[in-house]
């Protein structure tokens, strides 16, 4: 793999994270107009057709087993993630939150080690590993605290072991060779048919009207086309040229761009703590990726 390749997985894992960290400025707004699961819907509905928008072509797959992956994909990263974090938010803080699901990186090392045949994470990933949810943990609990509620912690670890199962099965459909922003729509397709059940338990009774207000109608473009077709797709990509393991350790980096995005935004207060947990998960996320691999060992991964 050449290093221009390679430098362009970094930039997209680095554009996904910075849209995916300010989604909860707007997310937060827009609670005040819609329920949780009619933003999602919403969100992922208007993602779909506006990837059929920039690539109005039919993706054909080989075969009833290359469909159950994209399913397996569309189930694991966008349903059973979103639907058990939202959920979770209703019985525990969102600090605790955002440090459970931050341990994703974990689970996707695991995983790739035990499905891809990777090799096994050595110290250095687990020593970035350790820094960085101790810098989550910092800038989550620095101005708040902690509580814990077995129901939320639980559907939290949850959501990150569901996205390590979706970084895997991302890394599958890559290699198949299709188009990313095809791949990225069959994805959102089987990730709202699974939704369709929960609609009918949960609070879904979208009032349109309120997307008459500007601030709404911009929320919710920018959850559905910026946060959600455009990053799925750059993440895919970087994941196709980075590998699911170096990829998956910029989610390290979202809580950060969450706290900074609130202090410019919503005028939230940035304490002293917030910024030593910052600086703890970038050393973490340096000690996280393996910069020194040879061209060799690089293109061995992306076999």
């Amino acid at each position: 793999m050449s290093d221009n390749t390679r430098r362009s997985g970094h930039i997209a894992a680095c554009f996904t994270v910075l849209l995916w960290g300010t989604t909860f400025v707007f997310t937060k707004s827009l609670l005040a107009s819609f329920s949780p699961i009619e933003i999602l819907f919403i969100r992922f509905l208007l993602g779909y057709f506006a990837l059929w928008a920039v690539r109005p072509r039919t993706l054909k797959t080989a075969g009833k087993r290359e469909e159950l992956l994209f399913a397996a994909a569309g189930l694991c990263g966008v349903t059973l993630y979103y639907l058990c974090e939202n959920i979770a938010l209703t019985f525990t803080l969102a600090s605790n939150v955002g440090v459970i699901v931050s341990t994703a990186p974990l689970f996707t090392a695991l995983l790739a080690f035990r499905f891809l045949g990777e090799e096994k994470p050595g110290p250095r990933f687990f020593l970035g590993f350790a820094a960085a949810i101790g810098g989550v943990a910092l800038v989550s609990w620095g101005g708040g605290g902690v509580a814990l509620d077995l129901r939320g912690d639980l559907l939290s670890l949850f959501s990150a072991f569901v996205w390590g199962v979706y970084s895997i099965l991302s890394r599958k459909f890559n290699a198949l060779g299709y188009d990313a922003i095809l791949c990225t729509r069959r994805v959102f397709f089987y990730g709202l048919l699974f939704m369709l059940p929960a609609l009918f338990f949960m609070d879904f009774h979208p009032q349109l009207s309120a997307l008459t207000v500007p601030a709404n109608l911009f929320g919710i473009l920018y959850l559905g086309l910026g946060a959600g077709a455009a990053c799925f797709v750059t993440w895919n990509l970087a994941v196709k040229r980075l590998g699911a393991l170096t990829t998956s350790v910029y989610i390290y980096l979202v809580p950060l761009v969450t706290v900074v995005a609130s202090a410019i935004v919503l005028h939230e207060r940035m304490t002293l703590a917030s910024l030593a947990g910052m600086a703890l998960i970038l050393a973490g996320l340096f000690l996280s990726q393996d910069w020194h691999r040879t061209p060799a060992e690089e293109e061995a991964e992306v076999k």
